[in-house]
């Protein structure tokens, strides 16, 4: 698993570094001119965002790579499908959406609500 949380503008990130069956986690570089991820790595990868509008609004690496494979909540759903293959390459990009952070906050709430004396 690769993780980067950058503020890139270029490339930090090259496709030729990663073996089969690599995850990549992408959370920087969230401003439509952009990247962290060079274009074999968009290549190589196939690429899972939390909202298709926002990705492609907002994050350079998705709109340089021009091919969404499936949203998060489609493949909680059912909809679409997670690794394929063990030696598959997948990439998360994410662009930050509210309702994600609304949710993981409800989540810890009510956690530390049922665990309190």
């Amino acid at each position: 698993m690769v993780v980067l949380a950058t503020t890139a503008r270029t490339p930090v990130l090259f496709g030729e570094w990663l073996s089969p069956g690599t995850h990549v986690n992408a959370v920087g570089a969230v401003r439509p001119d952009w990247r962290e991820l060079d274009d074999e790595t968009l290549r190589r990868a196939r690429l899972y965002v939390e909202s298709r509008e926002s990705a492609a609004r907002e994050a350079g690496d998705v709109i340089a790579a021009g091919n969404v494979f499936a949203e998060v909540g489609e493949v909680v759903a059912g909809l679409r499908p997670g690794r394929q293959t063990p030696e598959e390459i997948t990439l998360f990009k994410s662009v930050g959406v509210a309702v994600a952070d609304v949710a993981a906050a409800d989540l810890v709430y009510r956690e530390a609500k049922s665990a309190a004396p």
